[in-house]
């Protein structure tokens, strides 16, 4: 028979068990915010951009040291998280080195030729009517050579880290944000069940343009290398090849400004 007595005691077994069973999760597990499998995704690339927005502005020179921060700080995080990113890999193809190619030149040869985003608003505002803009401030290049004269290994120590920088660590970061996540997550907000090969038009430019259009200077450089690198992510169905065009463009345009001292290129 079933007495309440045992009922009451076997209530008490379950809700031992069940207390045990949650501690146990809640000591072995993760916060359900950063078990999201956007965090490792997004965070490290909000690190980036937030440390970045500082340069220069807290001391003379602070933009050469923010640099090395943001770089080390969001290098960190993706290695720290490398195992939850698992289509952070590199992988090597012609393709990928072809496209690094054609994209550093396109990027050199069209800088100067095309205006600013914010210039080429000036400009339709004026050829619209509205009034006219003021001519466009010359911006101090990021030179540490220039900056550190008297201490040209601090200047050239930037410089390795710039390029070391922009050659492994930003396209491991910017590719897994924009083509691996904000393109899935455009396709189906539960992005991980989508292919990485899969073809989306709406995806692919909208992910495209907002990619170019962070690169203010070089917007239309930016629209068409958003769309190059996202091309090798669905030809390929992986991540690895655009990482690496990004990286041979990345580079090339790094030696081109050391080679030829274009720091309005870095």
């Amino acid at each position: 028979m079933w007495h309440p007595k045992n009922r009451l005691a076997a209530w008490g077994r379950f809700d031992v068990q069940s207390l045990a069973m949650d501690s146990s999760e809640v000591k072995q597990g993760k916060p359900p915010l950063m078990s999201m499998p956007e965090i490792p995704r997004v965070l490290p690339f909000v690190v980036f951009l937030g440390i970045g927005a500082m340069a220069g502005k807290a001391f003379a020179g602070s933009e050469y040291w923010m640099y090395a921060l943001k770089t080390v700080a969001a290098g960190a995080l993706l290695w720290l998280w490398r195992k939850r990113i698992p289509e952070m890999r590199w992988a090597f193809s012609v393709e990928g080195v072809v496209v690094g190619v054609a994209i550093a030149a396109l990027w050199l040869g069209l800088t100067g030729v095309i205006p600013s985003l914010g210039r080429t608003w000036d400009l339709i505002r004026e050829a619209t009517g509205g009034p006219a803009a003021p001519a466009p401030k010359a911006v101090e290049a990021w030179n540490p050579l220039s900056h550190f004269q008297g201490q040209p290994l601090l200047g050239w120590a930037f410089v390795m880290i710039r390029v070391l920088g922009r050659s492994l660590v930003v396209p491991a970061l910017e590719e897994v944000f924009y083509r691996s996540f904000m393109y899935r997550y455009i396709v189906k907000p539960e992005f991980e069940s989508v292919a990485h090969g899969t073809f989306h038009l709406v995806a692919f430019l909208v992910t495209s343009a907002f990619f170019g259009l962070s690169h203010t200077d070089h917007w239309v450089q930016g629209v068409i290398c958003g769309m190059a690198y996202q091309w090798l992510v669905l030809r390929k169905g992986r991540l690895g090849d655009a990482m690496l065009a990004h990286a041979v463009t990345n580079l090339i345009i790094s030696g081109y400004v050391i080679v030829t001292g274009r720091w309005e290129f870095s």
